[in-house]
């Protein structure tokens, strides 16, 4: 499998509190991002993992994204940088992109499914019941948090399978997409919302990369003891977290598998700009692999 780093939504500019040899040092300013993946398969296509901002909230940003949120978090609002724009630039047609794999269902992952209204959207079990089930645990702080805009086309909700047994490097609860063939597992990371999950897929050097989602926001929080935060990004973890003691938690078991596993294990969150950085191979998107269009 060939993996692509997507930035799918440029946000307001960080500056940089120093890095790490094992980060990346983290210099000069840059916008946060929407780090999203598209991979590669031999068996399902091209699988995207969160979607950014979609198109339709660059053309309509304050009744698709909310007023408030806009203001705040100063989205670039780039039609070229939205997943269906870089689907396009890397040579394949919209409508192949037939399943798309969720860390969770807040407005800067979900942005773009409405761009490919006909693909599967898989979930980790938990974060499809926050959703759907109105007894579930925090079902209308999770309603609130996916907008209505983001679904108002009916997205195909798909939840994976956990069997309770499978773990991943020790992580309990980890669940597959249903009918993808691809190794592609979503690991519980609770705390951020309701049903969060990492998404782990091994890259095409045989590597895993965990797209760990917002279970941290700022690669400070796991390559630093005591956790190192950003002041520009930990207000929002505070603000949309559903429990800060478990996604405290959470970070730092990540912390430990980063340094129990750095030989075996890539991961990386979804706003943090130097990560993105590090990671990022710019000119695959902007040479089409497959036919060209």
């Amino acid at each position: 499998m060939r993996v692509h780093h997507l930035n799918c939504g440029s946000l307001r500019t960080l500056p940089p509190l120093g890095g790490t040899p094992a980060t990346g040092a983290a210099t000069g300013e840059l916008p946060a991002v929407c780090h999203c993946l598209l991979i590669e398969t031999d068996t399902d296509g091209p699988v995207l993992v969160d979607t950014g901002l979609g198109t339709a909230d660059v053309r309509r940003p304050d009744r698709s994204l909310g007023a408030d949120w806009v203001a705040h978090a100063r989205p670039a609002l780039d039609p070229q940088e939205s997943a269906l724009h870089q689907v396009v630039r890397l040579g394949y047609d919209p409508r192949d992109v037939r399943h798309i794999v969720l860390t969770h269902l807040h407005r800067d992952h979900t942005g773009g499914l409405a761009d490919f209204p006909h693909a599967r959207v898989h979930l980790h079990p938990d974060e499809y019941r926050s959703v759907t089930d109105p007894s579930a645990a925090h079902h209308r702080h999770s309603l609130d948090r996916f907008m209505p805009a983001h679904r108002a086309h009916g997205p195909l909700l798909s939840p994976a399978t956990a069997d309770g047994h499978t773990t991943w490097f020790g992580f309990p609860g980890v669940a597959r997409p249903q009918g993808l063939a691809c190794e592609l597992l979503l690991v519980p990371l609770p705390g951020h919302s309701a049903g969060h999950a990492g998404v782990a897929v091994r890259d095409d050097d045989g590597r895993w990369l965990l797209h760990a989602g917002d279970a941290y926001m700022y690669h400070g929080e796991i390559a630093h003891t005591p956790a190192l935060g950003h002041p520009f990004l930990e207000p929002v973890q505070e603000g949309a977290q559903t429990d800060a003691a478990v996604r405290t938690a959470t970070r730092d078991r990540l912390r430990d598998l980063v340094r129990d596993h750095a030989d075996e294990v890539t991961v990386f969150s979804a706003h943090d700009p130097w990560e993105y950085a590090r990671l990022a191979r710019p000119a695959a998107v902007n040479a089409p692999t497959r036919g060209g269009r």
